[in-house]
């Protein structure tokens, strides 16, 4: 059976008018009549030699194998994050994963928000540099006692995390987020605070980032602007899985560390991945046309946790009798 898919694989990658026969016996450096025997499946395949045709036709053997075992999925991973440098790599290689998937016109991304989605922190606010801030202090133990206000990213930092979260207002999204979808980034503003680590100005003006980029959103579904939809759902707990929808195939980004995940093309998983997240918005309310009150209702429930916090901070302050 896999000698027969290889096959296949080869026959669909060659160009019209080209011979199969021919062309597995010159790479192979074998007879025609031994080429034959091989591509009519009465002589099997040796390991090197397919190698050498899956080499050539850039075809995985490790998929054709999986493809006979719907338990099992290839993944591709991010490398590992311990450092500035490693984290521009992370967010170029994210970029380029990305960017080719979304370069149709019809392509489309679907997030299931349990944190903030990564690309609203990465657009060169103070948000965004406290967002790298606490990345590399929780990847790094070189941070471990940087203060926020002495924290200055690399311009190449900057420039890639602001190209990757470019790319992603570019694309026709679908996001499924709870009220807590916020908690996350306000608790990381209330710890580092506390810890002595943000001065008070700087969190509250990352409280205030923070509440105009859900004006920004809230703005976007009132005025019914295309290609953003946005769901709340308080029924099912989100993942923070992305699938994204080609004409020319799917591929889902499982995050298993703090920024680290692994991805597959895998048409089984990413059929079911799909058939979770349709599940997911058949048990959300679809924002963008529930209405002003039901709007307003969801994100004033935001609006008011970012104001907790900020009068918090506040009170800290007045108590403090140094």
């Amino acid at each position: 059976m896999m000698q027969e898919n290889l096959f296949s694989e080869i026959a669909s990658k060659l160009e019209a008018g080209t011979s199969l026969l021919d062309t597995v016996a010159m790479l192979l450096d074998i007879s025609y009549d031994a080429a034959h025997r091989r591509t009519s499946l009465k002589a099997k395949l040796s390991l090197e030699e397919s190698i050498i045709l899956a080499k050539h036709f850039s075809i995985s053997l490790d998929q054709l194998y999986i493809a006979q075992d719907p338990e099992r999925v290839i993944m591709s991973k991010t490398a590992t994050i311990a450092s500035e440098s490693e984290l521009h790599h992370y967010f170029e290689n994210s970029y380029a994963s990305l960017a080719p998937l979304l370069a149709h016109p019809e392509s489309s991304l679907t997030y299931s928000a349990k944190d903030l989605p990564l690309f609203y922190t990465l657009t060169g606010t103070l948000l965004a540099k406290f967002k790298i801030y606490v990345w590399l202090k929780l990847l790094h133990p070189r941070f471990h006692d940087i203060p926020f206000e002495s924290f200055h990213p690399g311009l190449d930092v900057l420039r890639s995390a602001k190209r990757l979260g470019d790319l992603y207002e570019s694309v026709s999204t679908t996001e499924i987020w709870d009220t807590t979808t916020i908690n996350s980034t306000l608790k990381q503003i209330h710890f580092y605070y506390e810890a002595g680590l943000v001065s008070v100005s700087d969190a509250k003006q990352i409280c205030n980032e923070l509440r105009g980029l859900l004006k920004h959103l809230h703005g976007k579904i009132a005025d019914g602007a295309k290609g953003y939809t946005l769901y709340f759902n308080e029924l099912l707990l989100m993942n923070n899985n992305v699938l994204v929808n080609t004409p020319k195939g799917n591929r889902v980004f499982v995050p298993f560390t703090l920024l680290s995940y692994v991805s597959t093309g895998d048409v089984l998983f990413c059929e079911q991945a799909s058939e979770y997240l349709n599940k997911q918005l058949q048990h959300s309310k679809l924002l963008n046309t529930a209405g002003e009150k039901e709007q307003h209702r969801f994100f004033n429930s935001l609006y008011s946790k970012i104001s907790a916090l900020e009068q918090w901070i506040d009170s800290k302050q007045l108590l403090d009798f140094n």
